[in-house]
């Protein structure tokens, strides 16, 4: 049977890419498009961001056919802001809402959005009923399994998120006071998903980097899909290869030299489609080392790759490691 989201068809189990601020960008979209996500996010937006037409905000709300399924993603700690914001982000024409209660980091959490609202059910539920109530468009959540060890209260939260009208929920298996560290654990993301009163799609987010992970938590923990984040930077083949896992039982070749070159290179191209020049090609910087992960003696390339402003230049130097490479690990 397909997963569904409001009218939207994901097919059997679907692979989600996670929103993560200053990675999933529409450049970094693409890439994971071409290679099996089925569905993707845009980075977190601050609905305070957007209700002042802060630059930055109103940017990340750019969003390409090419990228369809796709959702925008706000978060925020006032109920009237957020309503304010789904209407904003829903004539950007996205095929969902999310809602972030889901980010631990100190300058959200601290202020009372993302996974703080964690420690306030009624007000997390408040909110949800007022974003869902903004939109004509699926709204759907991504959380956390509570604020800490001692008040792991996601159960409860998937009841009443469902009873106000969400269409999916992702869980991240870790708390906020875990942040990324730990193991994540989906034991408890399973028992939601086994509860009979909840009828919504339930995707399971945390440490799958791997196609055998992946697999194995498929039928350990029955969720309807996966939510993929921080194992596709860098590596948006993830996708592709847990997918041909899934299929055949068996591990694809793992990306040649010149594939990660092409990538990177598409990847930069669409950066500076989208930025310009100038910060397409400084916002790519961050980039290099996660596409060639594990080349031996690429540091020097890095350098000159990081320091470089000049698109000609950046392009003969990733031919560059295409050729070097390619000979070494040939």
């Amino acid at each position: 049977m397909s997963v569904q989201i409001g009218n939207i068809d994901l097919g059997k189990f679907p692979l989600l890419l996670a929103p993560m601020e200053d990675v999933s960008d529409p450049p970094f979209r693409f890439v994971c498009k071409q290679n099996g996500a089925d569905m993707m996010y845009t980075e977190f937006i601050s609905s305070e961001g957007l209700i002042r037409d802060a630059a930055k905000s109103l940017k990340k709300l750019d969003i390409f056919e090419y990228e369809r399924p796709i959702g925008i993603q706000i978060f925020g700690s006032d109920i009237d802001s957020m309503r304010r914001a789904t209407e904003i982000s829903t004539q950007a024409n996205p095929d969902l809402m999310d809602i972030n209660y889901g980010c631990p980091v100190k300058n959200v959490a601290c202020r009372g959005a993302g996974a703080s609202l964690l420690q306030d059910i009624d007000k997390m539920v408040a909110m949800t009923k007022a974003v869902v109530e903004s939109t004509h468009l699926p709204v759907t959540v991504k959380t956390r399994l509570g604020w800490d060890d001692n008040t792991k209260n996601v159960y409860e939260v998937a009841e009443r998120l469902q009873d106000v009208g969400i269409k999916a929920l992702t869980i991240h298996g870790r708390t906020r006071a875990q942040m990324y560290k730990g193991v994540a654990d989906w034991s408890l993301i399973s028992e939601i998903k086994k509860n009979p009163r909840i009828q919504i799609p339930i995707f399971g987010n945390g440490d799958i980097d791997s196609p055998e992970k992946a697999a194995n938590w498929r039928l350990e923990y029955g969720v309807d899909g996966m939510m993929i984040g921080r194992a596709a930077i860098g590596y948006p083949w993830i996708f592709r290869e847990i997918k041909h896992f899934f299929e055949t039982g068996e591990h694809m070749d793992k990306p040649t030299i010149a594939e990660r070159v092409e990538v990177c290179r598409t990847h930069l191209e669409k950066s500076i489609e989208w930025k310009g020049p100038k910060t397409g090609i400084f916002e790519m910087r961050r980039h290099y080392s996660n596409y060639f992960k594990g080349l031996e003696n690429f540091k020097e390339t890095r350098m000159k790759l990081v320091s470089s402003e000049n698109i000609g230049e950046i392009y003969e130097l990733l031919q560059s490691v295409q050729e070097k490479f390619s000979l070494e690990t040939a």
